[in-house]
């Protein structure tokens, strides 16, 4: 069964692929996976001519997804020293 967010109708997540991580839509590439390439220092354009199948709104909306994922998660911190 593939699931697509209501909010990000490119990103979809089925239990059948990918172990169900956030991927882009048809295909198998983890919004994970963009997000390391990208963080990496490889620029959008880079991503695009390497894999060719994923066009720029799926990059952008991949970011959008991930930022929107975060925004009620909390990372606990500790003082140092």
């Amino acid at each position: 069964m593939e699931f697509v967010h209501p909010d990000f109708p490119r990103i979809s997540a089925s239990p059948d692929v990918c172990f169900g991580k956030p991927r882009i839509k048809d295909t198998r590439m983890p919004i994970a996976s963009i997000l390391a390439y990208l963080a990496s220092g490889m620029t959008i354009e880079e991503f695009l001519t390497e894999f060719k199948w994923i066009k720029r709104e799926d990059v952008l909306e991949a970011m959008a997804f991930a930022s929107a994922m975060m925004q009620d998660n909390f990372m606990p911190v500790t003082k140092k020293g």
